[in-house]
C-alpha cells in the first residue's frame, strides 16, 4: 500500500485549503482513513478520521466546524477540506490507513498501518 498526500501550501489566516491523499496497492474501501498533523516540537495528533464506508467520522475538538473529511472510494482518495484556517493549524499533515475491524475509525497513531509522506500546511498570521 502506498499513500500519496498532496495539496498543502501557504495560506493566510482565515483562508481555505484542501489536501488529498491517493491510495494505491490495496483495497481502499477496506480501510479506515485518518488525517494526522505534527507541528515542530509537538506530538502527532489525529485531526480527522473516516470509516470505510464514510458513515462514521471523527474530528479533533480544535477543528470541529472548520475541517471536513471525506472519501471517494471509486477514486481511492481521501480529502480534508480546511476552512477558516488559523496560525496554529500550521503543521505537516499525514494521511494514514487502518485495517481495524471496528466500525468506527481508530484514534491512536499506533492503530494505523500505512502512512503517507506528509504535506506541509503553513498558515500565515
Amino acid at each position: 500500500v502506498q499513500l500519496q498526500a498532496s495539496g498543502g501550501g501557504l495560506v493566510q489566516a482565515g483562508g481555505s485549503l484542501r489536501v488529498s491523499c491517493a491510495a494505491s496497492g490495496g483495497t481502499f474501501s477496506s480501510f479506515h482513513m485518518g488525517w494526522f498533523r505534527q507541528a515542530p516540537g509537538k506530538e502527532r495528533e489525529l485531526v480527522a478520521a473516516i470509516s470505510r464506508s464514510g458513515g462514521s467520522t471523527y474530528y479533533a475538538e480544535s477543528v470541529i466546524g472548520r475541517f471536513t473529511i471525506s472519501r471517494d472510494n471509486a477514486k481511492n482518495t481521501v480529502y480534508l477540506q480546511m476552512n477558516s484556517l488559523k496560525f496554529e493549524d500550521t503543521a505537516v499533515y499525514y494521511c494514514a490507513e487502518s485495517g481495524s475491524s471496528r466500525y468506527s475509525p481508530p484514534r491512536l497513531p499506533s492503530s494505523y498501518d500505512y502512512w503517507g509522506q506528509g504535506t506541509q500546511v503553513t498558515v500565515s498570521s
